[in-house]
């Protein structure tokens, strides 16, 4: 049987800083992986891109247990996506969570893709609906000279298309009804300065849209 502290494949290396963070965190403060699986309690769901720069917990500062995150390329809420809409309902139903927070990022090569109608294979398919934003918005966006910028304002673009998707579903508009508190964030945060931004106020059930 191989040793996985052996081997040389990389794993080995994941599994030793992953003892030494585990080990770290208890000596911080004990008995905190007791409690977290205890319980989870998470006042926030985090959906955004699969993108490894984009660390959800690190960003925010928060520890494990305290948000909840659903990740996919290009931070889609896509109203046939059965993976993401039961993380929604599981984060609002179940967990209670007060926030969701949509998440983009500049330079997301999902959403350049998109914009440069690059052929990717299956992905091309997940990533339609950025297409569609790309099209629905094409006057402002092809008054963008430079093409970084241009994918940049998609990215927003895109963030917003999503977070109002979500505010169609069943269940953010349930949850308004029955008086729970949520409230939506679009935001898009910066590789190059580490910084969150908020594209527009959020909605909340007196103020139902952005």
């Amino acid at each position: 049987m191989c040793d996985a502290a052996d081997d040389d494949s990389g794993i080995g290396q994941l599994l030793k800083n992953n003892a030494e963070w585990a080990e770290a965190v208890e000596a911080e403060e004990p008995g905190f992986f007791g409690m977290l699986a205890a319980q989870q309690a998470p006042k926030w769901l985090w959906i955004g891109c699969s993108d490894s720069r984009v660390p959800a917990n690190e960003i925010v500062g928060m520890k494990p247990g305290e948000l909840f995150v659903h990740r996919n390329v290009a931070n889609l809420v896509q109203l046939a996506d059965l993976n993401c809409l039961s993380v929604v309902q599981f984060a609002v139903d179940v967990l209670k969570v007060e926030h969701i927070i949509v998440v983009g990022h500049y330079g997301c090569s999902g959403v350049r893709s998109a914009a440069r109608k690059d052929r990717l294979g299956l992905v091309d398919h997940w990533i339609r609906p950025v297409r569609d934003t790309l099209e629905e918005n094409a006057e402002e966006l092809n008054a963008i000279p430079n093409e970084a910028d241009r994918v940049d304002r998609l990215c927003e673009l895109n963030v917003l298309r999503q977070v109002r998707n979500l505010l169609h579903t069943q269940i953010v508009q349930d949850a308004w009804v029955r008086g729970q508190k949520l409230d939506i964030h679009a935001m898009v945060y910066g590789l190059k300065d580490g910084r969150m931004k908020p594209l527009a106020p959020p909605a909340t059930a007196a103020n139902p849209r952005i």
